[in-house]
């Protein structure tokens, strides 16, 4: 017989001395099929080692049951968390991921989308780079007629969806909290303004300094990116700036932790000396110390809702109408930014 991939399913039917149709109708469950024929002919499937042709049946029924999906990193806890939400909403639909990592790079973005395109994916779900500028290749995906869904860092796209976080309103509750603790001389560390993220995590800082008529430090305002080397070198510009704030809010926990491992080199303490808290969570929080607190972003929410209007697009192609959802999120209060805090109240 060969190989047992090159097994198909006419070879089934002859071993059976069965149709073609009645082998396809009774692996796929269908009611035209006693139970005594399905249960033999799921067992010949297995003795024989037979594996369904998805691309014959993407061919046939034009529909691969499959969504691809592109994010910048994996190594990261908001990232890993959000695949883990996509993959399980995923499969309780019966659809599967294939899955590709951009690495924060752009042209790698291009290339995945391209490959995943060509996959016949049924839809996407995308997470931006830092780098992202050119739109043309989303345009592509929009003019093939393929469903695409952003989540997290998103893209202003008519005719796409978007599932997002209240970024501006938790980064507003974070320093508010902060300044409610009597902290004024606040720094953001804080990504990329061309980035959605960056964008309204920094409106959020921004609303809360206005609200209680404090100027905003152009030299505590550092950008630079969403990782730690980012957290770490915005910290050291701060440090030899010799103009110290109190208090920092980074624009993602990668940074936070940036921020810790340049506050210990330069023999400085956090909470005693610097204070921080950060936008995003992440499991990794028991094991550094002092605990951190943030603002939590929901990445089971967040996956769950990006696959769902995924395939509910898929499913309504002609009728489905795009949606920007946005899911609040709430603060989670740690040893940073508490009120047993040096600074708090002086």
């Amino acid at each position: 017989m060969g190989r047992s991939s090159h097994i198909t399913l006419d070879d089934i039917a002859k071993q059976l001395n069965v149709s073609k149709v009645t082998v396809s109708k009774a692996l796929r469950g269908h009611p035209d099929i006693s139970k005594e024929t399905t249960l033999l002919i799921k067992k010949t499937v297995s003795e024989m080692g037979y594996t369904p042709n998805y691309m014959a049946r993407n061919l046939s029924s034009q529909r691969s049951n499959t969504i691809g999906v592109v994010v910048p990193k994996i190594a990261h806890f908001f990232f890993s968390s959000l695949i883990e939400s996509i993959y399980d909403t995923a499969f309780h639909n019966n659809y599967e991921i294939i899955l590709t990592v951009s690495q924060e790079n752009s042209e790698r973005e291009v290339k995945h989308i391209e490959s995943l395109l060509a996959m016949r994916v049924d839809g996407l779900i995308v997470s931006i780079t830092q780098q992202t500028r050119d739109h043309a290749i989303f345009e592509k995906v929009k003019k093939q007629g393929i469903p695409l869904t952003f989540v997290d860092r998103v893209l202003d796209i008519p005719g796409t969806s978007s599932i997002t976080v209240d970024d501006r309103g938790g980064s507003f509750m974070a320093v508010e909290h902060a300044l409610r603790l009597g902290y004024r001389k606040i720094a953001h560390l804080a990504g990329y303004p061309e980035i959605n993220i960056g964008l309204r995590r920094y409106r959020g800082f921004e609303d809360a300094m206005k609200m209680h008529d404090l100027p905003i430090n152009p030299d505590w305002v550092i950008y630079g990116g969403f990782d730690e080397e980012a957290g770490y070198r915005g910290f050291m510009k701060l440090f030899n700036s010799g103009n110290m704030p109190e208090f920092i809010f980074a624009v993602t926990y990668p940074v936070a932790l940036g921020v810790y491992a340049a506050v210990e080199e330069s023999g400085l303490k956090i909470p005693d000396d610097i204070d921080i808290m950060c936008f995003g969570n992440s499991d990794v929080n028991r094991f550094i110390s002092p605990s951190l607190s943030c603002v939590n972003q929901p990445t089971d929410k967040l996956g769950k809702a990006a696959v769902e209007l995924t395939i509910d697009h898929i499913k309504n192609i002609d009728t489905f109408e795009p949606q920007q959802i946005e899911i609040p999120t709430e603060l989670i209060l740690r040893q940073t930014c508490s009120v047993n805090s040096k600074h708090a109240y002086n």
